[in-house]
């Protein structure tokens, strides 16, 4: 049974499974002399109330789902990656005197109080990554650590065991798209970019630095916060305000189509609100770094204009993550008409499914 050690670690012939609030996402990424390619995705939506800011509330449910997902990606037995996401993962970056890997792994056992907010790490899973060297101390070293409870972690083993698959990797989500970056983008070791990832009731922010995470935050905001708005002003049902969130009016008049994009650009404000707030503490606490890029991905990432309002408010350049700048896909299984829909949403999937076992 892996346990958060495997935060950090992972083999091919594994896949990525992403486990959200709203659907379930599989990826088959499969490695070729090439490169990269994405040979399977799929996605099937699931009910509200399966996941919970990142809880799992009803496992059979979700087991059904996955062996569903299975059966339509006609994918066999596979080592699963997923990842914990919202309230059931704590992220914490913390600065301490150099020691090594196993002096570190004790003084956060035996003192997890101090960086934790567990009594005791007796019922809970973590992991820890050495950033390097302090920037204002030279006898000091950041390290991020990682903690979820056991039950949360055993919870998601066990229902998808039951859907007849095993978990090799449990990943932690704001660290997934760090994957695909690395794997994408070419960058030097002082540029920061900003990743977000705007899922259906959590985003999720990490701002990495050459490559390597260097501030992480969620909030409970994200893309059904817009659908229930236009839920409540058009007096739809919530899957109907859904399908126009993403699809628009195909049938409406001009003005009506307008009216909608603004609206949903409007709902969509207090979301890009909190994330310009948590890019500005970030310069505050980190000295005013220049970023050089934010990047978006999630279902919300394919509103029309997100990017150029996001852009206009960071004062950066904003872009959909694209997660084919250097991997390819399979033209048979997948179609390349839909290929710019799938990038927001299958990002975190081929995140996942690019780790291996043994790697950092």
């Amino acid at each position: 049974m892996p346990d958060l050690k495997e935060f950090f670690s992972g083999k091919k012939s594994l896949v990525g499974l992403d486990i959200g609030s709203s659907s379930i996402k599989i990826a088959e990424v499969t490695g070729s002399p090439k490169g990269y390619y994405l040979n399977r995705f799929h996605e099937l939506p699931l009910p509200k109330g399966v996941i919970i800011d990142g809880i799992l509330a009803d496992a059979g449910t979700l087991s059904i789902k996955i062996k569903e997902l299975f059966k339509v990606s006609k994918l066999g037995k596979k080592g699963i990656v997923t990842s914990l996401a919202g309230n059931s993962v704590i992220i914490k970056k913390v600065t301490l005197e150099k020691m090594n890997e196993s002096e570190l792994r004790d003084l956060i056992r035996d003192e997890a109080g101090k960086y934790l907010p567990f009594e005791t790490m007796d019922d809970v899973n973590y992991d820890f990554q050495i950033l390097g060297e302090n920037n204002y101390n030279p006898n000091q070293m950041d390290i991020i650590i990682v903690a979820a409870k056991k039950e949360i972690v055993n919870s998601f083993l066990e229902a998808v065991s039951a859907a007849g698959q095993n978990i090799m990797i449990m990943d932690v989500a704001p660290f997934v798209l760090e994957t695909l970056y690395g794997a994408n983008y070419e960058f030097d070791n002082e540029e920061i970019v900003v990743l977000i990832n705007i899922g259906a009731s959590t985003t999720g922010i990490n701002i990495v630095k050459g490559g390597m995470s260097v501030f992480t935050r969620d909030f409970a905001m994200a893309g059904n916060t817009i659908t229930e708005g236009l839920q409540e002003k058009y007096k739809v049902s919530f899957e109907e305000a859904e399908q126009m969130k993403i699809e628009g009016l195909p049938n409406g008049s001009e003005g009506d189509v307008m009216d909608l994009k603004n609206s949903i650009l409007d709902l969509a404000q207090p979301i890009c609100m909190e994330i310009e707030r948590s890019i500005d503490y970030f310069r505050s606490t980190f000295g005013g770094e220049d970023i050089k890029h934010v990047l978006i991905a999630g279902g919300s990432a394919r509103i029309d204009n997100l990017t150029k309002h996001l852009s206009q408010m960071l004062n950066v350049k904003t872009d959909v993550l694209d997660p084919f700048l250097k991997i390819n896909y399979n033209k048979r299984n997948i179609d390349a008409k839909n290929i710019d829909d799938i990038k927001p949403v299958a990002a975190t999937a081929i995140g996942l499914g690019l780790r291996t076992i043994g790697d950092k």
